[in-house]
This record gives C-alpha cells, structure tokens and sequence, in this order.
C-alpha cells in the first residue's frame, strides 16, 4: 500500500493571495506530526474559497495524490463565501455527520459560536474527508475529539493504516479489528 498520504486543505481567499499566513494548514500539519507514529507524507494545497476549485482539490487529493485522509480548514462558518461543506458534500458518497456532531459538541465547551460551525465529514472512495475549523486552538481540540475513530474508519473504507502515539490521542479500534500492517 505504500505510506499513507495526508491531504492538507487550506480554504482561505486571503491566505491564497498571500494576504495572510495560513495558520490552519501548519496547524493541522503540527498536530499530526506529534499525533503519528506511523509513516505519513502531507500533500498541502492552499485555495481560495470557490466551491468549484475546493471540490477540484478535494477530487484530486483523494483520487490523484491517494490521499486516505484529507483535512480541511476554513469555510464551515455562516458567511456567503463560506462553502466547503458544501464542497465536500458535492464529492463523497456517504456523508460522516457524526464527525461534525461531535466536533461542534466539543468545541462549545470553549466557545458559544461553535453552533455556527458546518463542519462535516465524508467518505469518498477510500478516502476520508474532515472539514474542520480555521482557527488553531479550535483544529486541535477538534482532532482530539474525533482522530479516536478516525483510524478504524479508514480501515473500513480499506485506505491507509494510521496509528497513533496513546499519550497524545488514542486511536479505538474494536477488539475483534485486526491491525493492518501499514
């Protein structure tokens, strides 16, 4: 199967102009290099927020770059130009709404706004897509929350094995799974 490849969205117009440093994406990136203990490559992509060139980058992410797992950051608030879920939901084929469930849950125990957010996730092949959210502090505590099951769903999409540090977050899988060899 060869090393798992992580696609690293970062949906910003600003950050795509050069106008802002993309926070998100390095955040992301940080989070997973402390997190996995198996081999991992990113494959990061900086885009404005146009729903055809997210799904364009979603496509080629999950069917080019095989990337098993491609994660988001920005564009799930209530603001017009704010359509990656949108986005996401035009390329999978199975809608995840577990995932956004509980990252918004676990998130409102920090913030109120948190029920703004349109974060969701969705399978696509044997990929898996998480939008999550554009602030920092806010994709950690997200990842926290949901990376537990986020191993096992990728093992049953048959798509790369990710296995984690338990010190950092600890990755479920149920005890009749057997642990794919990466």
């Amino acid at each position: 199967m060869g090393m798992a490849r992580i696609g690293i969205l970062t949906i910003s117009d600003r950050a795509s102009r050069g106008e802002y440093e993309d926070q998100g994406g390095p955040a992301m990136r940080a989070w997973f290099e402390r997190v996995l203990t198996s081999p991992w490559q990113a494959v990061a992509r900086v885009i404005p927020d146009e729903q055809a060139l997210i799904e364009a980058a979603l496509v080629e992410l999950c069917d080019v770059e095989g990337c098993s797992l491609v994660v988001t950051t920005g564009g799930t608030g209530p603001a017009l130009r704010d359509v990656t879920p949108e986005a996401t939901e035009a390329v999978c084929g199975k809608m995840m709404p577990g995932f956004g469930e509980l990252m918004r849950s676990a998130s409102l125990k920090f913030v109120p706004t948190a029920i703004l957010s349109r974060q969701t996730a969705g399978i696509r092949g044997r990929s898996l897509i998480v939008n999550l959210p554009g602030k920092p502090s806010a994709i950690d505590d997200c990842l926290n929350a949901v990376f537990p099951a986020i191993p096992y769903c990728i093992d049953l999409i048959e798509g790369a094995c990710f296995e984690s540090d338990p010190e950092q977050c600890k990755a479920f899988r149920p005890a009749h799974a057997k642990v794919r060899q990466a």
